[in-house]
């Protein structure tokens, strides 16, 4: 046997490289197919040989997922046989062996065989088979998916846990994932999936879990679609408790104030739902509720010592509650940001409109005075006069020569002396007026016989 295979094996070689034959007649661009649930199918086969040179004969076959076998046509280059059954389904056209699903459903999925007999005309007794094996699926695009959860209402952190669903209509082979403000969640201690994603678990819940959740199925024939946004609310705290005031200094956990002010406190935690809060007063080893609600009023007044008070904040829902205690002291703050702010506001303008109405009643004052009297005028005729005639020789009261007595008398005022003597204001403008023209004052003239006179000047 083995001697009379190996010469037909050989001729059947020199036949193909005589003939110029490629070993691939047919060629399939894909074997494997994803189809859309109602949309058409084409199994596109190409032809590599020349079809009026070469007689045909073949089969499609579907092969189901099952293990059903059933043959959908049977042809030649002339004729094609569809089965009954399937002959609405199935478009054919001979000679050109492609095939087409009309519309596809779940019962078309499976494997699709091609067996095809090839003999050529001009070599006689030569038949080549070719056969291909097609794989289809038929994929239902996504529906909107439904979110829903479990429990409906509002949770409590560290006490109860969150089942999540995520469910489509339609749909095959669908993928889910999960996002919580917009932000893709992942596996975590407390964060379980299913396989498919489709169920998330949240155990326990905490605080950082509230926010709003979504879905979103895809699959390979279809892009994401998403679903309605479910609001997650979990009760918490209280946290971060804190004590504050806008007056006052403040030093660790104790508040200096100016004695005689008027302060607030308030009270704040983070907290789901708000905390109600309590204002305790703790004094020799006594403690007193003041007031309630996150706001307090202190007069400082009041205060003839050093108190301490406590916060304290609870949560009415989750049950638990937080404290925050300090020191409240009266004392003076000195020229610091909070003196200036609450007591020298009030005053800082007054004083500062004083000194300015001070300062223009002055400047007027001061116009008036050089207006009226011109002190630097007499003054520089005073002190600019020669010293000769500042001072004469004085004689006697009782001296009889007439020419002795003849000149230009002046008052000269000398410091210290009595007030009477020193010359009013008016009477040195006047003074300072006759100069200006050149003109002297006589305060005793005496008349002498022109003789004389003419004697004295010569």
């Amino acid at each position: 046997m083995e001697a009379t295979g190996r010469p037909a094996l050989y001729v059947c070689s020199v036949l193909f490289i005589l003939t110029e034959i490629n070993s691939e007649l047919i060629h399939i661009p894909s074997l494997v197919h994803h189809g859309v649930e109602g949309e058409p199918l084409l199994l596109s086969v190409e032809t590599r040989f020349p079809l009026d040179k070469a007689e045909i004969q073949g089969t499609w076959s579907h092969t189901k997922p099952s293990g059903t076998r059933t043959t959908l046509v049977t042809f030649t280059k002339e004729t094609a046989i569809t089965d009954m059954m399937r002959r609405n389904h199935l478009h054919f056209r001979e000679p050109n062996v492609s095939l087409r699903i009309q519309k596809l459903t779940h019962d078309d999925e499976g494997d699709y065989d091609l067996s095809l007999n090839i003999k050529f005309l001009n070599k006689t007794g030569l038949v080549i088979k070719e056969e291909r094996t097609v794989h289809v699926t038929v994929d239902v695009p996504v529906s909107t998916p439904v979110i829903k959860k479990s429990p409906s209402n509002a949770v409590v952190e560290d006490k109860a846990n969150v089942t999540w669903t995520c469910s489509v209509e339609r749909g095959t082979r669908v993928v889910f994932q999960w996002l919580r403000d917009n932000v893709a969640l992942a596996h975590s201690d407390r964060y379980h999936f299913s396989k498919d994603n489709s169920t998330l678990l949240i155990s326990p819940v905490r605080k950082e879990d509230k926010g709003n959740y979504h879905c979103v199925a895809s699959n390979p024939v279809s892009q994401g679609q998403h679903s309605r946004t479910v609001e997650l609310n979990v009760y918490y705290g209280p946290y971060n408790l804190e004590v504050n005031s806008v007056q006052g200094l403040r030093t660790g956990e104790v508040f200096t104030i100016n004695p005689g002010e008027l302060v607030y406190f308030e009270c704040q935690a983070d907290s789901n739902p708000p905390n109600s809060y309590v204002w305790i007063s703790k004094s020799r080893n006594t403690t007193e509720v003041i007031t309630e609600g996150p706001r307090l009023e202190v007069r400082s007044y009041r205060l003839a010592q050093a108190e301490e008070y406590l916060c304290r904040a609870f949560n009415n829902v989750t049950q638990k509650q937080d404290e925050a205690q300090f020191t409240l002291v009266v004392a003076s703050l000195g020229t610091g940001k909070e003196k200036h702010t609450q007591d020298g506001s009030p005053v800082s303008p007054l004083a500062a409109i004083i000194v300015c109405s001070l300062f223009v009643i002055g400047c007027m004052l001061l116009f008036f005075i050089q207006r009226t009297c011109h002190p630097k005028r007499v003054l520089m005729s005073i002190y600019n006069r020669p010293f000769s005639e500042q001072k004469r020789p004085h004689r006697s009261a009782g001296h009889e020569d007439a020419t002795e007595d003849f000149g230009i008398y002046e008052f000269v005022s000398i410091p210290g002396k009595m007030e009477s003597a020193q010359p009013s204001c008016r009477s040195l403008a006047r003074l300072e007026s006759l100069q200006d023209m050149h003109t002297t004052i006589y305060d005793v003239i005496r008349h002498v016989p022109e003789t004389p006179s003419h004697s004295l000047l010569m």
